[in-house]
């Protein structure tokens, strides 16, 4: 009876120190999320009031070795313009980096190409067949112009709209409208702005 008492006890006491040591390991991990929260908040807030970067943040909590995080920022505008393509199911999704590099060589908003490709092709789901000419760029009547890509369209149209339209002064959709489909009463250049806004900041 001695000894199972003995036993019982001894039982007992490692469960309590095991739950003690428990307890404080969850009380050290909740407050590593706690500060782990606090930290994606400050980011957070700088994120909301920045329009040039993206912040990301991974972490790995091991309750035997601790804890560590990583935060990258980067350019939020290749996020923005791919959740948008994402979002109609774009071809040019793949392409969303070559956008902004042009845009940014060229000196324009980057998100005029996809709004006006937007406005022109639904981004591309009608265009003429192995055209890759998702802008109406050069479409007149059955005069179709085409690229061997994607890629050979955007940098084609991107220099075309510096040198025909932003180095001639017109730079805001409307401007645009009245010389790259002068039959548009308004409709293209609300389009354009609609889908600029669309694509955020």
């Amino acid at each position: 009876m001695a000894r199972k008492i003995s036993i019982l006890f001894i039982t007992f006491l490692f469960l309590s120190i095991l739950n003690l040591f428990l307890i404080e390991k969850t009380f050290a991990y909740s407050n590593i999320r706690k500060d782990f929260t606090q930290v994606l908040g400050e980011i957070s807030d700088i994120k909301n009031n920045s329009t040039n970067y993206q912040f990301s943040a991974s972490y790995k909590a091991d309750l035997s070795s601790g804890f560590t995080a990583e935060i990258k920022s980067g350019d939020a505008r290749a996020a923005n313009l791919k959740a948008f393509l994402r979002k109609y199911n774009s071809d040019l999704y793949n392409h969303a980096e070559k956008i902004i590099e042009v845009s940014d060589k060229y000196g324009f908003d980057y998100r005029l190409l996809p709004a006006i490709a937007m406005q022109e092709s639904n981004l591309c789901r009608v265009i003429p067949d192995n055209s890759y000419n998702c802008w109406g760029w050069g479409i007149y009547g059955t005069k179709v112009t085409r690229f061997e890509s994607y890629n050979d369209a955007i940098e084609t149209v991107a220099r075309g709209i510096k040198k025909y339209y932003i180095d001639e002064g017109l730079v805001t959709a409307s401007a645009i409208m009245k010389k790259y489909t002068p039959p548009s009463q308004g409709s293209w250049q609300h389009g354009v702005n609609l889908f600029m806004k669309e694509i955020g900041i």
